[in-house]
């Protein structure tokens, strides 16, 4: 009868240690060809610095995702310009200038936190679909 307090105590500590970080983006935004979007992504656990090393997704349908933005605006050789990462306002924010019909597709962010990487629970995993351009 001892150990069902005691595996009680340890549960109750092991699962109030630390909570996860829970990142979050809109769900969907509109934009016209030729006009210009910023997606954002928050973290839970406070300000996104370049030290959360922000980078960002395209995800089209049938297809693998596609790295855009790494380490908060630096672009893959083969990504065009219109793509720019940034920090503003405590968050990872991913501007698109110039759209084009070709860019509508889900869009996610991923967020380091020092021991893992992050995206929106919501959406989850290889299925996260956060901002969609249409």
């Amino acid at each position: 009868m001892a150990r069902a307090p005691l595996l009680l105590a340890l549960l109750t500590y092991c699962s109030g240690v630390r909570s996860q970080p829970v990142v979050t983006q809109e769900p969907s935004m509109s934009v016209t060809p030729g006009g210009a979007v910023t997606l954002s992504c928050s973290l839970s656990t406070g300000a996104i610095t370049s030290g959360n090393y922000p980078g960002w997704f395209q995800q089209k349908p049938g297809s693998a995702p596609r790295l855009l933005i790494y380490s908060t605006n630096n672009r893959p050789s083969g990504i065009p310009a219109r793509f720019s990462g940034a920090i503003s306002s405590n968050d990872a924010a991913l501007t698109i200038t110039g759209v084009q019909a070709e860019d509508e597709a889900d869009y996610y962010c991923i967020i380091w936190t020092g021991s893992a990487l992050h995206s929106d629970p919501v959406r989850g995993g290889s299925e996260t679909k956060t901002s969609s351009l249409g």
